[in-house]
């Protein structure tokens, strides 16, 4: 795989860090999750691929352990507000010093800088804090926050990987690692560029929920079928709208002009009106092989079963049972391999690892007897 060979330790964190560590895990990366001990369970939903240590940092032998995992690791993940880990003696400045190769991710929301690096926050406040949450929400509605994905998983943990393939890429050249400095805030305005780009040809001059692509337009919107589920329209090409009214059934010699912005309420109650006479299955059986760009709206349970999901193993089921994503991008050589084993128990592979970097048997059972480690092997799973 892409990342094979490359050896990141992770500091058990919420949401974003463990997608960013579930990312590099995908493509090949060991990746070591850090969690502290005397924990009953991990907050850890993208533990896929991990391995588990258990360090008690407030101990200071602890804390000289993760230094010693962290001196001969590539990379560092780290998901705490400023100043956590120099507080431990673990801050890029003690940790390149020893290891000048090591890339230092840090995936905080404002940075490690400005009067907010020690403010806490969520994604919500790090999306209103980037611009776009502004932009989000239905006409003459407040603005709404779309899950928290933009700011935590774009904008945070997939931005945070990308920046540690570049820093590793840039290390094949200067033998020399950095450090990755990732706020969520820029991460998620960073992704939103295509909307302070394009602010001049005229796309966000209504107010917010007006406009063409953010539900103002009838041509791109959801409409519910008569089954309760939705369809999912985007027909902004003249061909392609085309395409739709044809679908519907409906003659374009007896609408309003597409783009005449005063009669989209009335295409839309046309349009509502006619999604409502069929189930999703049937209007799938309509526009499918027609450029008409409309497509169902799968629940997170049925996108396994589309043919075309399933044609490119687009979703796979875990260890669980459950359904999940699979890796992307898909690369033609080396391809991510997602681990099918069930996610690690905190501090399972407490043992293996620390043997695995070099601390003799004798050394690991006197850390565990003096509480610095945890071990809790697992047992058979069903």
């Amino acid at each position: 795989m892409a990342l094979a060979g490359v050896r990141v330790i992770e500091l058990a964190g919420l949401a974003p860090a463990p997608f960013c560590g579930m990312i590099l895990a995908d493509f090949g990366a060991k990746v070591i999750r850090v969690d502290r001990t005397k924990v009953a369970m991990t907050m850890d939903t993208q533990a896929r691929g991990k391995r588990s240590v258990a360090i008690n940092l407030k101990r200071p032998e602890g804390v000289a352990v993760l230094k010693r995992l962290c001196i001969q690791s590539d990379v560092i993940l780290e998901p705490f507000r400023k100043g956590v880990m120099e507080k431990l003696g673990l801050g890029p400045e003690e940790l390149l010093k020893e290891n000048p190769r090591l890339i230092y991710a840090r995936l905080t929301g404002y940075g490690q800088s400005g009067a907010f690096a020690k403010a806490a926050g969520h994604d919500i406040n790090y999306l209103a804090m980037s611009g776009l949450l502004s932009m989000l929400g239905r006409s003459h509605e407040k603005p709404y926050a779309p899950l928290n994905l933009l700011a935590d998983f774009a904008g945070g943990g997939l931005t945070c990987a990308l920046g540690v393939v570049l820093a590793l890429l840039e290390r094949t050249r200067s033998g020399i690692g950095q450090v990755v400095d990732t706020s969520m805030v820029e991460g998620a305005a960073y992704v939103g560029s295509f909307v302070w780009k394009s602010r001049s040809n005229g796309l966000w001059n209504n107010s917010r929920g007006e406009n063409m692509l953010d539900s103002g337009a009838p041509f791109y919107d959801t409409y519910q079928t008569s089954d309760g589920k939705y369809m999912a329209v985007g027909a902004i090409e003249t061909q392609f709208y085309n395409q739709l009214i044809h679908g519907l059934g409906l003659d374009a010699a007896n609408l309003p002009p597409q783009m005449s912005f005063s009669d989209w309420p009335v295409l839309r109650q046309i349009f509502t009106k006619h999604f409502a006479t069929k189930t999703q299955e049937e209007w799938g059986r309509v526009f499918d092989g027609k450029d008409a760009c409309v497509t169902p709206v799968l629940s997170l349970d049925e996108v396994i079963s589309h043919p075309h999901n399933q044609e490119r193993a687009s979703f796979h089921r875990d260890a669980q049972g459950e359904v999940t994503p699979s890796p992307a991008p898909v690369l033609s050589r080396t391809p991510a391999d997602p681990c099918l084993a069930q996610d690690p128990l905190i501090g399972e592979h407490t043992r293996p690892v620390l043997e695995e970097f070099g601390f003799k048997l004798a050394e690991v059972d006197q850390l565990l007897s003096a509480g610095i480690i945890e071990c809790n092997v697992a047992k058979a799973r069903l």
